[in-house]
């Protein structure tokens, strides 16, 4: 559906977005005609489909097999108390439609592994990597190569980040950060991990995301930004 005279309620919605001079109507018509898929639904994943949700864009789809637990809401702000122990992509399937009832979203509760990706990644036009260890990070970035698809990879741990967009024909993640399993990659499933940081890592994702299908800015690629919010420390390395 175009942004014309005679869509009006959309204008509405979108305005503030749309005045952004770098999205404009243009750009919001390509978010909301645009596909992303959405791995792992934790603390970056379900704010980046939250933002997303907000941001109009036409089609979700969300992939986490985990169940909320009580430890999760100091960074998952999404789920509620009283939800502990439901499926998390259930729930934020509901919290995706109760902020933007147009959104088309595609749930899948399970483990997603290498077999999965490769006819999930073709009905998308955007890969987001928001899992919490190295492996699953590795496997993105090797299927999203193989089937022409960029994706934007973060990981944090404590009061820190790290996050980087891979397109098609670029090095991979293996290629940057080695075959052993802990990589150099932040993995959230150790350690601490401080709510700010996540909320942090999963807006650049989000801005990542909005850029590469608006065509506005410039991609974290061929780059790697790191950032720790307890030092004030924030700097894009060329990779």
């Amino acid at each position: 559906m175009p942004f014309n005279e005679d869509n009006k309620e959309l204008g509405v919605r979108y305005a503030r977005q749309i005045a952004v001079e770098a999205i404009g109507k243009s750009g919001q018509q390509k978010i909301r005609e645009a596909a992303v898929l959405i791995i792992g639904c934790g603390a970056l994943g379900s704010m980046v489909a939250m933002q997303l949700a907000g941001a109009g864009i036409g089609k979700i789809g969300i992939c986490d097999f985990d169940t909320i637990d009580i430890s999760n809401l100091q960074r998952q702000f999404f789920f509620k108390e009283t939800e502990a122990g439901q499926k998390k992509v259930e729930t934020l399937y509901s919290r995706i439609k109760e902020l933007n009832s147009e959104v088309k979203i595609e749930s899948f509760s399970k483990l997603i592994t290498e077999k999965d990706c490769y006819g999930l990644f073709e009905s998308y036009d955007f890969i987001v990597d928001a899992t919490d260890n190295p492996e699953s990070k590795k496997m993105t970035g090797k299927v999203s190569g193989i089937t022409k698809k960029t994706c934007c990879i973060g990981g944090v741990r404590d009061f820190g980040g790290q996050i980087m967009t891979l397109m098609p024909d670029d090095r991979r993640f293996e290629d940057y950060f080695g075959i052993v399993s802990d990589g150099g990659f932040m993995p959230c499933s150790i350690g601490g991990v401080a709510g700010p940081a996540a909320a942090f890592c999963a807006s650049v994702q989000t801005a990542e995301t909005i850029k590469y299908l608006t065509g506005a800015g410039k991609l974290l690629t061929g780059k790697l930004l790191i950032f720790d919010l307890l030092k004030n420390y924030f700097k894009v390395f060329e990779v």
